[in-house]
């Protein structure tokens, strides 16, 4: 009997602790008679306050499956699962930094972004590149970087900066999956960004879909950008336009129902859906659109190419 009154304390305990944590403080018979005496009310006061500030990215359909757009307090995560891919990934964060830089500083705000990158990261895929950042639309007098040896060391560094509320955001970068950022650590790092009302963007290089406590979770793939479009609606033959990213929404309260696949402009500092014809540009197609060859078959020979039949691959001699 003590036993069961002991383990049932606990759990009371636990679910005020919680309650406390989610910003729910009223007690069970409280909210009963708050939500009897006025239910419209008490739904409208809970949501409001559970509804965080949203920055817009300009595509209603990624829009629509974050709820409006990215939070301006709390936790989103970005990986990629493969390190030759990190590239695109860090691309990818370095343009939601620029937009919550960009959105900061209208405001009237000092606007600085801190970049925490853990060492065994910076390793494998580099380290942020000054003037490539200015042209890809950050301000770099307002950036700055930490190279941090462990990441417990970088999630100390996270949580005393998320503890300022001054900064735009706040990028962590670290390598894989290590188990000193499990679902306890990434829950209060959450509520410090959440209670510090900045913006923290877990970058996990070449990491595996995990339990965490973000908002939302993207992965980011690269995608074959367009030729640069030029005035009157033309294009530079054989140059290399805007950057594009090939984004899967893993974590959301809506279901994505397909890929989607943005341009990040710098100049304009904002995200363009991909346009049609580079969407028809990505379906490789191996029949040629003209069947008719250029040039005719030379003399004596047949008109195409025999196939070369499966490849094996025989045992090296030394």
């Amino acid at each position: 009997m003590a036993g069961n009154a002991v383990q049932r304390q606990t759990v009371l305990s636990l679910r005020e602790t919680i309650a406390r944590i989610e910003d729910r403080g009223l007690q069970g018979c409280a909210r009963a008679v708050a939500k009897a005496a006025d239910p419209a009310g008490f739904r409208r006061g809970k949501e409001e306050a559970s509804r965080p500030e949203v920055l817009p990215l300009g595509v209603p359909k990624l829009d629509e499956v974050l709820n409006g757009g990215l939070p301006f307090g709390g936790m989103m995560e970005i990986r990629n699962a493969e390190t030759r891919d990190a590239g695109a990934a860090v691309g990818f964060v370095a343009a939601l930094a620029a937009l919550y830089q960009r959105q900061k500083k209208e405001s009237g705000c000092l606007a600085p972004v801190l970049w925490i990158s853990q060492t065994l990261a910076a390793r494998e895929a580099g380290q942020p590149y000054a003037p490539g950042l200015k042209a890809y639309g950050l301000d770099v007098q307002r950036f700055l970087f930490v190279s941090a040896r462990t990441v417990k060391d970088a999630l100390w560094i996270a949580e005393t900066a998320l503890s300022v509320p001054v900064f735009a955001a706040v990028v962590l970068e670290i390598r894989g999956n290590p188990a000193s950022l499990a679902l306890s650590e990434s829950r209060r790092l959450h509520v410090r960004a959440r209670a510090g009302g900045v913006p923290l963007l877990v970058f996990r290089q070449a990491g595996e879909e995990e339990a965490s406590s973000a908002f939302f979770r993207f992965q980011v793939k690269p995608a074959p950008a367009g030729e640069r479009p030029l005035p009157y609606g033309s294009v530079l033959c054989g140059s290399i336009g805007h950057p594009v990213f090939h984004l899967l929404v893993e974590k959301s309260r809506l279901q994505a129902s397909d890929d989607i696949f943005l341009e990040w402009n710098a100049h304009d500092r904002r995200f363009y859906a991909l346009d049609e014809r580079w969407n028809a540009a990505l379906q490789t197609n191996d029949e040629p659109t003209d069947p008719v060859d250029p040039l005719s078959a030379s003399a004596g020979r047949s008109h195409r190419a025999h196939s070369l039949g499966r490849l094996l691959a025989f045992p090296r001699a030394s």
